[in-house]
């Protein structure tokens, strides 16, 4: 194969505010699953636009919590392709606080986050259909 596979290095990022109704903890915490799943949604999204396929999660190999994310947060969440396969990519993956509730001052105070902080880094394997055909183009360049 000559020259670098375009899929790589592919980022998707999508972001999402986390309602109070998702909270299950003292301090409004709410469960490190729920990164997890955003993390299937922003992946679904990387299939899409590398094989047209919305493909499905095979694997996590490496989960981190590090940080709490908390009711009232917008999260941004990205996923990176760094490896291809025949039928199967590596995607890194990070969500990041961009914003939080500040409960503290009123009930509907909330601040920009500058920096971000870092809640939950994965990295994760996505499996897709064997290609019958090239894989898309215009879809890689967004």
């Amino acid at each position: 194969m000559t020259g670098q596979d375009p899929r790589l290095g592919l980022t998707v990022t999508h972001r999402r505010y986390v309602p109070y109704s998702h909270a299950h903890y003292a301090g409004n915490l709410v469960d490190g699953a729920y990164a997890l799943g955003l993390f299937g949604d922003v992946a679904t999204e990387v299939c899409i636009r590398t094989d047209g396929d919305e493909g499905l999660f095979a694997s996590y190999s490496d989960v981190q919590f590090r940080a709490p994310m908390k009711a009232g947060d917008v999260l941004e969440v990205v996923a990176t392709v760094v490896r291809v396969g025949s039928r199967s990519r590596a995607i890194d993956f990070e969500a990041r606080v961009v914003c939080r509730g500040r409960p503290e001052r009123s009930e509907s105070a909330a601040e920009v986050l500058d920096p971000p902080i870092v809640a939950v880094t994965a990295t994760g394997t996505v499996v897709v259909p064997a290609p019958s055909t090239p894989p898309p183009g215009p879809g890689l360049s967004g």
